[in-house]
């Protein structure tokens, strides 16, 4: 595998992504019970903007940096411009925060976090970031293996009820990768049936999407929806257009908190012809 994230952290894939993710703690963290993370792609945890593979692609100044500079935008999405500046020195975003970190910083003291990366050095990288943070675990190891063996959540002999499971796979096999995904979320909806999925994934073509889309909402979810930035029209010679979140049993109302939060990131990050959607694929049960 020769992705690496360095590249693209802090591009409007990223912004769509972690604002969800970050609405979805938080709605999470709405009751007192302790609650489970897996992050089954995490990557190295940090990434230095001023970096040779940030500068090398400069996607975070179509992305963050230039959602810094918007005006006032909605609540869900200077929570997240908030967060990302958390670790960061005051007054400046030297280094972006992936999932994992920006999830450790959400977690309360009972919270636990276990975060999946397969290649050695990001892997290792991880490691030293949370070093001595005992609510997170890190596993060099394959994610979707790891929601085999790490689901359903323990804390010692406790089973813990709530939680949520981040799928964000590089898609480098994209063929093979969205059945990777489905068969995974099947398998783990059967053994932990009351967590929130939410599956990242790219937007090239649309129209290619369709089959995952239908595969996912056979699966048994009490709902599935849909929410997506495109910063490109469909026909832009471009190979990435946006990128979507696919939610499977969502939080209570994130549809409607995440409803104002998509034309504002259209408006802010994209060009002409820049769209978005949020559509449920299965209504809740």
């Amino acid at each position: 595998m020769n992705y690496r994230h360095a590249f693209h952290a802090g591009n409007h894939a990223d912004v769509l992504k972690h604002i969800v993710l970050l609405a979805m703690i938080d709605a999470l963290k709405r009751k007192d019970a302790p609650f489970f993370v897996l992050d089954t792609h995490a990557g190295r945890g940090r990434y230095l903007l001023g970096g040779t593979e940030s500068r090398k692609t400069s996607e975070a100044d179509e992305g963050v940096f230039k959602l810094l500079d918007a005006p006032r935008m909605p609540e869900l999405v200077e929570a997240y411009l908030r967060a990302v500046q958390a670790s960061n020195p005051v007054g400046a975003l030297v280094a972006y925060p992936g999932s994992p970190l920006l999830t450790a910083q959400a977690l309360r003291a009972q919270d636990r976090l276990a975060a999946c990366e397969l290649q050695p050095d990001e892997a290792q990288a991880l490691k030293d970031l949370f070093a001595g943070d005992d609510r997170v675990a890190v596993h060099a190891r394959d994610g979707y293996a790891a929601m085999k063996a790490l689901l359903p959540p323990r804390a010692g002999a406790q089973r813990i009820a709530r939680g949520l499971v981040l799928i964000d796979p590089p898609y480098e096999a994209q063929d093979a990768e969205y059945p990777q995904i489905i068969a995974s979320l099947r398998d783990a909806l059967e053994r932990w049936p009351a967590a929130t999925y939410a599956v990242w994934y790219p937007i090239k073509q649309r129209r290619t999407l369709s089959p995952f889309f239908r595969k996912a909402t056979s699966l048994p979810s009490k709902g599935a929806f849909v929410a997506e930035l495109q910063v490109r029209p469909d026909d832009s010679p471009l190979r990435l257009t946006g990128s979507g979140m696919l939610v499977l049993n969502p939080p209570w109302q994130l549809d409607k908190a995440l409803a104002p939060v998509l034309p504002a990131l259209a408006a802010a990050l994209g060009e002409a012809g820049a769209s978005h959607r949020l559509e449920w694929l299965r209504a809740p049960d």
